[in-house]
């Protein structure tokens, strides 16, 4: 049987390895009545259930576009039960790319310490359809517990080298991200925002996740 919500939010141990992060907010997901879901903290990919989910949240980092990127403009959850309608006129590449990942609902819950908004936690369906009003309202909750649980882990100082997986940790997935932005603000002369703008462009022409590109780069495979 699977877990309720409720018991969910009781059983997330403190010292937490990468795979009991992820068991964890697969089943998160599956209680929700999701395919998968992914949290984002500023610029940061914090905790994702699924390659899919981490690709969503990929492309609104290197398009620049979804609804994500806008939550904060909602009071409450951003529901899109039917993708194709929703997003084809608003943000025409993205809702490309959410399609041929097979993508047919979207759910942004706003991710927030207090009053204060630090990220966004987004579920997707495989199917078009709204979800209930008690898995959105449970949405919130697993959202909350997700953003207490990352700012009591975040990574500080030297921890940051303990790398994926460490026991209670929080793994930030764009960490070479920004170090590859770097590489390439110095490379080619030009500011920290210009290189990301070209690290996302790369990805995107080459069809690669962000974090593979960077890796690239890092390597000194591109120019």
């Amino acid at each position: 049987m699977s877990s309720t919500v409720g018991e969910l939010l009781d059983s997330l141990p403190a010292a937490a390895d990468q795979e009991q992060r992820r068991g964890w907010v697969v089943a998160c997901a599956q209680a929700l009545g999701l395919g998968g879901i992914a949290v984002a903290l500023g610029q940061e990919l914090v905790w994702f259930s699924d390659e899919t989910s981490a690709r969503l949240e990929d492309l609104q980092f290197v398009l620049g576009q979804g609804p994500g990127k806008f939550v904060h403009d909602e009071a409450e959850v951003r529901a899109l039960p039917d993708l194709g309608r929703s997003l084809a006129q608003q943000w025409p590449q993205f809702a490309a790319e959410a399609e041929e990942l097979g993508i047919a609902a979207l759910f942004v819950w706003p991710v927030r310490i207090g009053a204060v908004q630090v990220g966004t936690m987004t579920g997707y369906r495989r199917t078009v359809g709204p979800l209930t009003g008690q898995q959105l309202a449970q949405g919130q909750l697993v959202a909350d517990a997700l953003a207490q649980y990352v700012l009591s882990h975040w990574p500080a100082g030297t921890d940051v080298g303990n790398g994926p997986g460490h026991v209670g940790a929080v793994d930030l997935h764009r960490a070479e991200v920004h170090h590859a932005t770097g590489v390439l603000s110095e490379r080619l002369g030009v500011s920290l925002a210009e290189a990301l703008d070209r690290l996302r462009a790369r990805a995107y022409a080459s069809g690669l996740s962000l974090s593979d590109t960077a890796h690239t780069v890092i390597r000194q495979e591109l120019p």
